[in-house]
């Protein structure tokens, strides 16, 4: 990444406390945890303590927003996870791919021993239940809406108000327990951070937008060069900084203001808000990591 400055992004507030409460003390109630991650930055978008809260409960993870990642890297990371011991499926809760396959995969592959365990019983009409979990904008709530239809699950319209756990039944005997999105006490990787406030899974109010615009233009420059030229333009020659780079974008767009300083600001809001639309292109921000021999 940029080695731009850039304050310690630290982000714990009090109600994601209350959440890995909520999530440690219901896990008996449930027979499986299906973990939302972002597809572009499936690890940074993963809670690091979902491992210890969830213990040995069969898990499903869900790369969500697939559309706008890397395809082939995108299946690298699936790879990756079902060789950690989990299954992971790829989706996109905006066009609905993917998600049909969602419940199939739970009952035919992660609980595959318990369904046959009830099928030899004569339990086969008893409720299957899913814990949802994931960190803040994955796109939990969308995911949930999906699959239940009419029964939408609630939404809290008013920021920064904690809502609690719910139960969202669906049509097949399955049911939901959607639980608030958490993320963790400290980002100890400065990286995962910004990975994070790039995909706008931390709030933009505590960070400098320019900043974050100058680190995502470097990453951009070094791994998908091809995406800012054609989008902005612009070309891009060796040893640019991200300064460099918003100040390009911001001439061609013409975002000129008194004396003919370029308004990096109003640049860097259009880099980042274009980015998350998805009109760089498809983008993974990482890959997974290297298998030791």
């Amino acid at each position: 990444m940029d080695n731009t400055d850039m304050k310690q992004i630290q982000w714990f507030p009090g109600h994601m406390a209350k959440t890995r409460r909520l999530i440690a003390s219901n896990l008996s109630l449930v027979d499986a945890v299906v973990e939302i991650v972002d597809a572009r930055s499936p690890l940074s978008s993963r809670n690091p303590e979902m491992d210890h809260l969830t213990k040995n409960k069969p898990r499903l993870v869900i790369l969500n927003k697939s559309d706008l990642a890397d395809d082939k890297t995108t299946q690298r990371w699936i790879n990756y996870f079902r060789s950690e011991g989990s299954e992971a499926i790829a989706v996109d809760c905006k066009s609905g791919k993917g998600l049909k396959s969602i419940l199939p995969v739970i009952k035919k592959s992660v609980l595959k021993e318990l369904m046959d365990k009830r099928a030899r019983n004569g339990m086969t009409g008893a409720a299957v239940r899913l814990m949802i979990v994931g960190i803040p904008n994955v796109g939990k709530s969308s995911i949930i809406n999906k699959l239940a239809g009419s029964k939408r699950a609630k939404v809290e319209d008013r920021p920064g108000v904690t809502r609690t756990k719910q139960w969202v039944k669906l049509d097949d005997n399955t049911e939901l327990l959607d639980m608030p999105g958490v993320l963790w006490p400290k980002f100890e990787d400065q990286d995962v951070a910004v990975r994070l406030a790039f995909t706008g899974a931390i709030s933009d109010d505590i960070l400098d937008i320019e900043t974050l615009a100058m680190k995502l233009l470097s990453y951009l420059a070094e791994n998908y060069p091809e995406s800012v030229i054609e989008r902005y333009k612009i070309d891009i020659s060796d040893n640019e900084t991200g300064l460099d780079l918003l100040e390009k974008v911001g001439k061609k767009r013409g975002m000129v203001i008194s004396g003919g300083e370029i308004n990096t600001e109003r640049a860097a809001i259009t880099v980042i808000d274009e980015f998350r639309g998805g009109k760089l292109g498809r983008i993974s921000l990482e890959n997974p990591p290297e298998k030791e021999l």
